[in-house]
Protein backbone atom coordinates (compact mmCIF):
# COMPACT_ATOMS: atom_id res chain seq x y z
CA UNK A 1 0.00 0.00 0.00
CA UNK A 2 1.28 3.49 -1.33
CA UNK A 3 1.97 6.04 1.24
CA UNK A 4 -1.08 8.17 -0.16
CA UNK A 5 -3.26 5.35 0.40
CA UNK A 6 -2.07 4.75 3.96
CA UNK A 7 -2.26 7.92 4.80
CA UNK A 8 -5.90 8.77 2.91
CA UNK A 9 -7.19 5.06 4.87
CA UNK A 10 -5.98 7.08 8.32
CA UNK A 11 -7.46 10.13 7.67
CA UNK A 12 -10.89 8.12 7.14
CA UNK A 13 -10.39 5.99 10.46
CA UNK A 14 -9.94 9.23 12.43
CA UNK A 15 -12.88 10.81 10.65
CA UNK A 16 -15.27 7.97 11.85
CA UNK A 17 -14.02 7.85 15.21
CA UNK A 18 -14.86 11.44 15.40
CA UNK A 19 -17.96 11.27 14.32
CA UNK A 20 -18.65 8.17 16.78
CA UNK A 21 -17.22 10.25 19.43
CA UNK A 22 -19.79 13.40 18.42
CA UNK A 23 -22.93 11.12 18.18
CA UNK A 24 -21.72 9.32 21.34
CA UNK A 25 -21.46 12.78 22.60
CA UNK A 26 -24.89 13.97 21.43
CA UNK A 27 -26.89 10.81 22.65
CA UNK A 28 -25.41 11.51 26.04
CA UNK A 29 -26.45 14.81 26.15
CA UNK A 30 -30.32 14.03 24.87
CA UNK A 31 -30.20 11.20 27.48
CA UNK A 32 -29.34 13.30 30.05
CA UNK A 33 -32.15 15.80 29.24
CA UNK A 34 -34.77 13.39 28.89
CA UNK A 35 -33.36 12.02 33.05
CA UNK A 36 -33.47 15.79 34.48
CA UNK A 37 -36.96 16.04 32.44
CA UNK A 38 -38.10 13.06 33.89
CA UNK A 39 -36.86 14.43 37.20
CA UNK A 40 -39.31 17.11 37.01
CA UNK A 41 -41.95 15.06 36.01
CA UNK A 42 -41.67 12.23 39.37
CA UNK A 43 -41.28 15.77 41.55
CA UNK A 44 -45.10 16.54 39.46
CA UNK A 45 -46.77 13.81 40.40
CA UNK A 46 -49.13 13.95 43.02
CA UNK A 47 -48.27 11.63 45.09
CA UNK A 48 -44.70 13.23 45.17
CA UNK A 49 -46.20 16.29 45.54
CA UNK A 50 -48.35 15.52 47.97
CA UNK A 51 -45.22 14.27 50.05
CA UNK A 52 -43.29 17.32 50.11
CA UNK A 53 -46.71 19.62 50.96
CA UNK A 54 -46.73 17.14 53.98
CA UNK A 55 -43.21 17.69 54.79
CA UNK A 56 -43.12 21.98 54.67
CA UNK A 57 -46.53 22.07 56.23
CA UNK A 58 -45.01 19.80 59.21
CA UNK A 59 -41.84 21.84 59.16
CA UNK A 60 -43.92 25.10 58.59
CA UNK A 61 -45.70 24.66 61.75
CA UNK A 62 -43.26 24.19 64.37
CA UNK A 63 -40.45 26.75 63.50
CA UNK A 64 -37.01 26.61 65.40
CA UNK A 65 -34.60 29.07 65.49
CA UNK A 66 -30.54 28.75 64.50
CA UNK A 67 -29.41 25.68 66.74
CA UNK A 68 -32.53 24.56 67.88
CA UNK A 69 -33.50 23.09 64.96
CA UNK A 70 -33.88 19.67 66.55
CA UNK A 71 -37.29 18.15 66.09
CA UNK A 72 -36.59 19.42 62.33
CA UNK A 73 -33.63 17.53 62.24
CA UNK A 74 -35.59 14.56 63.37
CA UNK A 75 -37.77 14.70 60.31
CA UNK A 76 -35.27 15.22 57.94
CA UNK A 77 -33.66 11.83 59.36
CA UNK A 78 -36.98 10.04 59.68
CA UNK A 79 -36.87 10.65 55.97
CA UNK A 80 -33.81 9.86 54.83
CA UNK A 81 -34.03 6.62 56.73
CA UNK A 82 -37.43 5.64 55.12
CA UNK A 83 -35.51 6.15 51.64
CA UNK A 84 -32.30 3.95 52.90
CA UNK A 85 -30.32 7.13 52.59
CA UNK A 86 -27.08 7.04 55.15
CA UNK A 87 -26.27 10.24 56.65
CA UNK A 88 -23.86 11.92 59.72
CA UNK A 89 -25.39 13.44 62.71
CA UNK A 90 -24.86 16.11 64.25
CA UNK A 91 -22.96 18.21 62.48
CA UNK A 92 -22.67 21.86 63.39
CA UNK A 93 -25.02 21.09 66.40
CA UNK A 94 -27.95 20.22 64.48
CA UNK A 95 -26.70 19.72 61.00
CA UNK A 96 -27.73 16.45 58.97
CA UNK A 97 -25.36 15.28 56.23
CA UNK A 98 -27.28 12.84 53.72
CA UNK A 99 -24.79 10.27 51.11
CA UNK A 100 -26.09 8.97 47.63
CA UNK A 101 -24.78 7.15 44.74
CA UNK A 102 -21.00 5.05 44.95
CA UNK A 103 -19.54 6.63 48.00
CA UNK A 104 -16.29 7.27 46.17
CA UNK A 105 -14.91 10.38 44.66
CA UNK A 106 -15.98 12.80 42.89
CA UNK A 107 -18.62 14.52 45.28
CA UNK A 108 -20.69 17.33 44.70
CA UNK A 109 -23.16 18.88 47.47
CA UNK A 110 -26.15 20.80 47.21
CA UNK A 111 -27.34 22.52 50.52
CA UNK A 112 -30.43 23.86 52.13
CA UNK A 113 -30.92 25.34 55.14
CA UNK A 114 -33.28 24.87 57.97
CA UNK A 115 -33.59 27.70 60.54
CA UNK A 116 -36.48 29.78 61.22
CA UNK A 117 -36.91 33.56 62.38
CA UNK A 118 -38.25 35.21 65.60
CA UNK A 119 -41.04 36.84 63.74
CA UNK A 120 -45.09 35.96 64.90
CA UNK A 121 -46.74 34.88 61.77
CA UNK A 122 -49.58 36.83 60.87
CA UNK A 123 -51.07 34.92 57.80
CA UNK A 124 -54.18 33.18 58.77
CA UNK A 125 -54.31 29.77 57.47
CA UNK A 126 -54.13 26.28 58.44
CA UNK A 127 -50.74 25.31 58.62
CA UNK A 128 -49.60 28.32 60.40
CA UNK A 129 -46.64 28.78 63.05
CA UNK A 130 -47.85 26.81 66.14
CA UNK A 131 -44.74 28.71 67.91
CA UNK A 132 -45.46 32.20 69.16
CA UNK A 133 -42.92 34.21 68.04
CA UNK A 134 -41.42 31.98 65.72
CA UNK A 135 -42.08 31.55 61.92
CA UNK A 136 -40.41 30.46 58.82
CA UNK A 137 -40.45 33.73 57.28
CA UNK A 138 -37.50 33.23 55.11
CA UNK A 139 -38.50 29.95 52.73
CA UNK A 140 -36.34 27.85 54.83
CA UNK A 141 -39.33 25.54 55.32
CA UNK A 142 -39.50 25.14 51.36
CA UNK A 143 -35.53 24.96 51.04
CA UNK A 144 -35.36 21.70 53.46
CA UNK A 145 -38.31 20.34 51.59
CA UNK A 146 -37.08 20.89 48.03
CA UNK A 147 -33.05 18.89 49.22
CA UNK A 148 -35.54 16.41 50.67
CA UNK A 149 -37.30 15.85 47.29
CA UNK A 150 -34.05 15.99 45.43
CA UNK A 151 -32.49 13.08 47.76
CA UNK A 152 -35.49 10.93 46.65
CA UNK A 153 -35.11 11.56 43.28
CA UNK A 154 -31.58 10.73 43.36
CA UNK A 155 -31.95 7.56 45.10
CA UNK A 156 -34.55 6.33 42.50
CA UNK A 157 -31.67 7.01 40.17
CA UNK A 158 -28.75 6.07 42.50
CA UNK A 159 -27.34 3.59 39.87
CA UNK A 160 -26.76 6.44 37.46
CA UNK A 161 -24.69 8.60 39.48
CA UNK A 162 -21.28 8.40 38.57
CA UNK A 163 -19.98 9.44 41.69
CA UNK A 164 -21.62 10.86 45.02
CA UNK A 165 -23.60 13.99 45.82
CA UNK A 166 -23.91 14.98 49.50
CA UNK A 167 -27.04 16.18 50.82
CA UNK A 168 -26.28 19.38 53.16
CA UNK A 169 -29.22 20.04 55.67
CA UNK A 170 -27.51 23.33 57.21
CA UNK A 171 -28.71 24.81 60.64
CA UNK A 172 -28.66 28.69 61.61
CA UNK A 173 -27.76 30.44 58.75
CA UNK A 174 -30.05 33.41 59.96
CA UNK A 175 -26.66 35.28 61.75
CA UNK A 176 -25.74 32.13 63.05
CA UNK A 177 -22.76 31.25 59.59
CA UNK A 178 -24.02 27.71 60.07
CA UNK A 179 -22.17 27.01 56.98
CA UNK A 180 -18.80 28.48 58.74
CA UNK A 181 -19.60 25.75 61.40
CA UNK A 182 -20.34 22.99 58.69
CA UNK A 183 -17.24 23.57 57.18
CA UNK A 184 -15.08 23.97 60.39
CA UNK A 185 -16.47 20.13 60.93
CA UNK A 186 -14.74 18.35 58.08
CA UNK A 187 -17.92 17.05 56.59
CA UNK A 188 -17.55 18.88 53.31
CA UNK A 189 -13.62 18.53 53.09
CA UNK A 190 -13.22 16.37 49.25
CA UNK A 191 -16.59 18.21 47.93
CA UNK A 192 -15.12 19.55 44.51
CA UNK A 193 -18.41 21.83 43.96
CA UNK A 194 -21.87 23.17 45.89
CA UNK A 195 -25.03 24.25 44.32
CA UNK A 196 -27.69 26.14 46.68
CA UNK A 197 -31.20 27.73 46.07
CA UNK A 198 -33.36 30.92 47.91
CA UNK A 199 -37.14 31.03 47.25
CA UNK A 200 -37.88 34.40 45.82
CA UNK A 201 -41.55 35.22 46.25
CA UNK A 202 -41.85 38.06 43.58
CA UNK A 203 -40.46 35.68 40.62
CA UNK A 204 -42.75 33.22 39.07
CA UNK A 205 -43.43 29.47 39.96
CA UNK A 206 -40.83 27.14 37.18
CA UNK A 207 -38.45 30.45 36.57
CA UNK A 208 -34.88 31.20 37.79
CA UNK A 209 -32.92 34.10 38.53
CA UNK A 210 -28.91 34.16 39.16
CA UNK A 211 -26.00 35.09 37.93
CA UNK A 212 -21.87 35.05 37.49
CA UNK A 213 -20.20 37.09 40.26
CA UNK A 214 -21.14 38.73 42.56
CA UNK A 215 -24.71 37.80 43.58
CA UNK A 216 -25.29 38.87 46.86
CA UNK A 217 -23.37 41.22 49.33
CA UNK A 218 -21.06 40.68 52.52
CA UNK A 219 -22.15 42.11 55.36
CA UNK A 220 -20.09 42.90 58.76
CA UNK A 221 -22.26 44.17 62.00
CA UNK A 222 -21.32 46.76 64.51
CA UNK A 223 -22.68 48.25 68.49
CA UNK A 224 -20.78 50.92 69.84
CA UNK A 225 -20.74 52.57 72.96
CA UNK A 226 -20.18 56.28 73.61
CA UNK A 227 -19.29 57.07 76.90
CA UNK A 228 -19.91 61.44 77.85
CA UNK A 229 -20.57 62.28 81.50
CA UNK A 230 -24.31 63.00 82.12
CA UNK A 231 -26.10 65.41 83.89
CA UNK A 232 -29.31 67.93 83.65
CA UNK A 233 -30.58 68.91 80.50
CA UNK A 234 -30.94 72.59 81.67
CA UNK A 235 -27.16 72.86 82.38
CA UNK A 236 -25.29 70.77 79.65
CA UNK A 237 -22.22 72.65 79.82
CA UNK A 238 -21.62 70.87 83.54
CA UNK A 239 -21.96 67.23 81.01
CA UNK A 240 -20.20 65.98 77.92
CA UNK A 241 -22.92 65.07 76.03
CA UNK A 242 -23.30 61.24 74.32
CA UNK A 243 -26.40 61.88 72.60
CA UNK A 244 -24.53 64.70 70.32
CA UNK A 245 -21.12 62.79 69.60
CA UNK A 246 -23.42 59.79 68.61
CA UNK A 247 -25.18 62.26 66.61
CA UNK A 248 -22.27 63.51 64.71
CA UNK A 249 -21.13 59.67 64.27
CA UNK A 250 -24.48 58.21 62.70
CA UNK A 251 -24.33 61.62 59.77
CA UNK A 252 -20.10 61.21 59.52
CA UNK A 253 -20.88 57.32 58.87
CA UNK A 254 -22.59 58.31 55.91
CA UNK A 255 -19.67 59.50 54.20
CA UNK A 256 -17.82 56.84 54.19
CA UNK A 257 -20.04 55.88 51.20
CA UNK A 258 -21.10 58.92 49.31
CA UNK A 259 -16.99 60.52 49.87
CA UNK A 260 -14.68 57.59 50.54
CA UNK A 261 -15.96 54.75 48.27
CA UNK A 262 -16.03 54.31 44.30
CA UNK A 263 -19.44 55.48 43.39
CA UNK A 264 -19.33 51.95 40.77
CA UNK A 265 -18.26 49.54 43.72
CA UNK A 266 -22.12 49.17 45.80
CA UNK A 267 -21.55 49.88 49.40
CA UNK A 268 -23.73 50.03 52.48
CA UNK A 269 -23.54 51.67 55.52
CA UNK A 270 -27.06 51.87 58.15
CA UNK A 271 -27.02 52.51 61.43
CA UNK A 272 -30.47 51.09 62.57
CA UNK A 273 -29.65 50.92 66.49
CA UNK A 274 -29.41 54.29 68.98
CA UNK A 275 -30.54 54.00 72.37
CA UNK A 276 -29.64 56.71 74.95
CA UNK A 277 -31.55 58.09 78.33
CA UNK A 278 -35.09 57.63 79.04
CA UNK A 279 -35.97 60.80 80.64
CA UNK A 280 -36.62 63.93 78.58
CA UNK A 281 -34.75 66.67 80.64
CA UNK A 282 -31.86 63.99 81.33
CA UNK A 283 -28.40 64.07 79.66
CA UNK A 284 -27.59 60.14 79.44
CA UNK A 285 -24.49 59.03 80.51
CA UNK A 286 -23.65 56.89 77.56
CA UNK A 287 -26.07 56.21 73.99
CA UNK A 288 -25.61 53.04 72.15
CA UNK A 289 -25.68 52.67 68.34
CA UNK A 290 -25.66 49.63 66.23
CA UNK A 291 -25.99 48.91 62.38
CA UNK A 292 -24.26 47.03 59.27
CA UNK A 293 -21.81 47.60 56.72
CA UNK A 294 -22.22 45.54 53.32
CA UNK A 295 -19.95 45.33 49.88
CA UNK A 296 -19.64 43.30 46.95
CA UNK A 297 -16.05 42.57 47.63
CA UNK A 298 -13.93 41.56 50.56
CA UNK A 299 -11.65 44.08 50.20
CA UNK A 300 -13.92 46.77 50.16
CA UNK A 301 -16.17 44.84 53.22
CA UNK A 302 -13.27 45.00 55.21
CA UNK A 303 -11.76 48.58 54.44
CA UNK A 304 -15.39 49.40 55.59
CA UNK A 305 -14.69 47.92 58.79
CA UNK A 306 -12.04 49.21 59.38
CA UNK A 307 -13.28 52.86 58.89
CA UNK A 308 -16.49 52.20 61.05
CA UNK A 309 -14.35 51.97 64.31
CA UNK A 310 -11.88 54.76 62.93
CA UNK A 311 -15.04 57.45 62.37
CA UNK A 312 -16.49 56.08 65.42
CA UNK A 313 -13.61 56.25 67.82
CA UNK A 314 -12.54 59.66 66.19
CA UNK A 315 -16.37 61.32 66.51
CA UNK A 316 -16.40 60.73 69.95
CA UNK A 317 -13.66 61.81 70.78
CA UNK A 318 -13.96 65.36 69.27
CA UNK A 319 -17.03 65.42 71.37
CA UNK A 320 -15.03 64.72 74.42
CA UNK A 321 -16.22 61.29 74.83
CA UNK A 322 -14.56 57.72 74.78
CA UNK A 323 -15.76 54.78 72.28
CA UNK A 324 -15.38 51.36 72.13
CA UNK A 325 -16.72 49.52 69.20
CA UNK A 326 -17.49 45.45 68.86
CA UNK A 327 -18.03 43.61 65.74
CA UNK A 328 -19.89 41.06 67.50
CA UNK A 329 -17.43 38.29 65.64
CA UNK A 330 -18.39 35.68 68.27
CA UNK A 331 -22.54 35.89 68.04
CA UNK A 332 -22.49 37.16 64.42
CA UNK A 333 -19.30 36.29 62.14
CA UNK A 334 -19.13 38.88 59.19
CA UNK A 335 -20.79 36.79 56.27
CA UNK A 336 -18.54 36.84 52.90
CA UNK A 337 -19.83 38.31 49.44
CA UNK A 338 -22.13 35.73 47.84
CA UNK A 339 -19.48 34.74 44.46
CA UNK A 340 -21.34 32.42 41.60
CA UNK A 341 -18.21 30.46 40.05
CA UNK A 342 -18.08 31.39 36.41
CA UNK A 343 -17.66 27.90 35.46
CA UNK A 344 -20.66 26.71 37.43
CA UNK A 345 -22.83 29.26 36.22
CA UNK A 346 -22.46 27.64 32.70
CA UNK A 347 -23.70 24.53 33.90
CA UNK A 348 -26.64 26.18 35.61
CA UNK A 349 -27.66 27.89 32.75
CA UNK A 350 -27.35 24.18 30.55
CA UNK A 351 -29.32 22.41 32.58
CA UNK A 352 -31.92 25.33 33.69
CA UNK A 353 -32.74 26.10 30.30
CA UNK A 354 -32.99 22.37 29.04
CA UNK A 355 -35.53 22.24 32.12
CA UNK A 356 -37.24 25.51 32.01
CA UNK A 357 -36.64 27.07 28.66
CA UNK A 358 -34.49 29.75 28.24
CA UNK A 359 -37.34 32.04 28.42
CA UNK A 360 -37.91 30.96 32.36
CA UNK A 361 -34.22 31.49 33.25
CA UNK A 362 -33.21 35.19 34.42
CA UNK A 363 -29.47 36.39 34.13
CA UNK A 364 -29.91 39.61 33.94
CA UNK A 365 -31.23 40.26 37.80
CA UNK A 366 -28.44 42.95 39.74
CA UNK A 367 -26.79 41.81 42.59
CA UNK A 368 -28.74 42.22 45.74
CA UNK A 369 -27.01 43.94 49.25
CA UNK A 370 -28.88 41.18 51.50
CA UNK A 371 -26.59 38.53 52.59
CA UNK A 372 -26.47 34.84 52.79
CA UNK A 373 -23.78 32.43 54.27
CA UNK A 374 -23.91 30.18 51.49
CA UNK A 375 -20.73 31.95 50.94
CA UNK A 376 -18.77 30.64 53.26
CA UNK A 377 -18.61 27.79 51.32
CA UNK A 378 -18.10 29.48 48.53
CA UNK A 379 -14.44 30.67 49.70
CA UNK A 380 -13.36 27.18 49.81
CA UNK A 381 -15.12 25.33 47.57
CA UNK A 382 -16.54 26.43 43.77
CA UNK A 383 -19.94 27.39 44.73
CA UNK A 384 -23.25 28.27 42.77
CA UNK A 385 -26.09 30.26 43.79
CA UNK A 386 -29.60 30.73 42.70
CA UNK A 387 -33.19 32.58 43.07
CA UNK A 388 -36.36 30.11 42.83
CA UNK A 389 -39.66 31.38 41.72
CA UNK A 390 -42.70 30.86 44.07
CA UNK A 391 -44.96 33.80 43.54
CA UNK A 392 -48.65 33.41 44.82
CA UNK A 393 -51.21 35.80 43.89
CA UNK A 394 -51.89 37.84 46.49
CA UNK A 395 -53.50 41.33 47.01
CA UNK A 396 -51.24 42.12 49.82
CA UNK A 397 -47.85 42.84 48.64
CA UNK A 398 -46.29 42.07 52.05
CA UNK A 399 -46.83 38.56 51.23
CA UNK A 400 -43.98 38.95 48.60
CA UNK A 401 -40.72 39.95 50.85
CA UNK A 402 -39.08 37.12 53.12
CA UNK A 403 -38.63 38.20 56.68
CA UNK A 404 -42.22 39.71 56.56
CA UNK A 405 -45.19 38.04 58.74
CA UNK A 406 -47.49 38.00 56.13
CA UNK A 407 -44.77 35.99 53.67
CA UNK A 408 -46.82 33.22 51.73
CA UNK A 409 -44.96 30.75 49.79
CA UNK A 410 -46.57 28.89 46.61
CA UNK A 411 -46.05 24.96 46.71
CA UNK A 412 -46.40 24.82 43.37
CA UNK A 413 -42.43 25.68 43.13
CA UNK A 414 -41.34 22.53 45.11
CA UNK A 415 -40.83 20.34 42.30
CA UNK A 416 -38.65 22.26 40.31
CA UNK A 417 -36.46 22.88 43.72
CA UNK A 418 -36.30 19.68 43.68
CA UNK A 419 -35.33 18.81 40.48
CA UNK A 420 -33.16 21.37 39.95
CA UNK A 421 -31.34 20.20 42.78
CA UNK A 422 -31.31 16.58 41.06
CA UNK A 423 -30.37 17.44 38.11
CA UNK A 424 -27.03 20.10 39.06
CA UNK A 425 -25.72 17.71 40.97
CA UNK A 426 -26.05 14.68 38.29
CA UNK A 427 -24.85 17.23 35.57
CA UNK A 428 -21.78 18.22 37.57
CA UNK A 429 -20.79 14.55 37.86
CA UNK A 430 -21.40 13.57 34.24
CA UNK A 431 -19.42 16.80 33.79
CA UNK A 432 -16.63 15.87 35.82
CA UNK A 433 -16.15 12.75 34.40
CA UNK A 434 -16.15 13.84 30.83
CA UNK A 435 -13.74 16.49 31.32
CA UNK A 436 -11.44 14.03 33.62
CA UNK A 437 -10.18 15.08 36.72
CA UNK A 438 -9.38 18.51 37.16
CA UNK A 439 -6.11 18.24 39.58
CA UNK A 440 -5.31 14.31 39.79
CA UNK A 441 -4.95 13.06 42.97
CA UNK A 442 -6.48 16.46 44.86
CA UNK A 443 -9.43 14.24 46.06
CA UNK A 444 -9.78 11.74 48.26
CA UNK A 445 -11.67 8.67 47.68
CA UNK A 446 -13.87 9.10 51.07
CA UNK A 447 -15.33 11.59 52.65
Amino acid sequence: MSFCKCFHFFIIILQVFAAIAIFSLADSSLTQNQLFTNFLDTAKKPEFFDWMVKIRRKIHQFPELRYEEFETSKVIRTELDKLGIPYKHPVAVTGVIGFIGTGKSPFVAIRADMDALPIQELVEWEHMSQVPGKMHACGHDAHTTMLLGAAKILKQHEQEINGTVVLVFQPGEEGGAGAKKILESGALKNVSAIFGLHVLPTLPVGEVASRSGPMMAGNGRFEAIINGKGGHAAIPHTSIDPVLAASNVVISLQYLVSREADPLDSQVVTVAKFQGGGALNVIPDYVIIGGTFRSFSTESLEHLRQRVEQVIVGQAAVQRCNATVNFLDEASPSYPPTINDGGLHEQFRDVAENLLGANKVHFDKPPVTASEDFSFYQKVIPGYFFFLGMQKASNDHRAHFVHSPYLVINEEGLPYGAALHASLAVNYLEKYLQDGPMAEGKYRDEL
